[in-house]
């Protein structure tokens, strides 16, 4: 007896379902998090160390992900795949860091005039754009590399890395230029 071909679903399509709801997940929880008109308390002044970390956090996977390409291209792909992997978590780690702080702590305004204000924010919205649409090659990408699916995952890294890349880079940037005016 012959299956019907579009009864037969590929395990692939099951993760990308899944794939897909979190990358459309995470930016509406992170979205409702900035925006709702009040914190959580935690009762503690402990959330403020978040952003800091946040940024040790970013810099680390930045640096995580560099290595990730040298080793690539090196040809080393067990030492690939942790690099890829230690930035992953670092990611996962630093999203819920985020999620924490922005759900109990006030937004940070940036104090700068002139044409660091200007720069600044060029930085901070390309930052958050970028973020939002992250997620889904990003969780693409280490799910076909995960599953040693070589092709997909070359063809998805290709938009997945610059863009993560820019993301954690660009999030020490932001940092680095709003961290004097945080209130400590």
């Amino acid at each position: 007896m012959e299956k019907n071909s579009s009864l037969v679903q590929s395990p692939d399509k099951g993760i990308i379902r899944w794939i897909t709801l979190i990358a459309v997940a995470v930016p509406v929880v992170v979205a409702v998090l900035l925006f709702m008109p009040s914190k959580i308390d935690l009762a503690s002044d402990w959330v403020y160390f978040l952003p800091h970390l946040n940024a040790v956090i970013n810099t680390a996977a930045s640096i995580a992900l560099i290595f990730g390409v040298i080793f690539i291209k090196k040809g080393n792909i067990e030492f690939h795949r942790a690099s890829m992997t230690t930035a992953f978590v670092l990611g996962a780690i630093f999203l819920l860091s985020y999620v924490v702080y922005h759900a109990t702590a006030e937004s940070t305004s940036f104090g700068g005039e002139g044409l660091i204000r200007k720069v600044y924010y060029f930085i901070l919205i390309t930052h958050i754009i970028l973020a939002a649409v992250a997620l889904f090659p990003i969780l693409l990408a280490y799910y076909y590399g995960h599953t040693d699916q070589r092709e997909k995952h070359r063809k998805v890294v290709k938009f997945a890395f610059p863009i993560w890349l820019y993301v954690t880079v660009t999030g020490v940037l932001v940092y680095l230029m709003i961290s004097p005016y945080y209130n400590l």
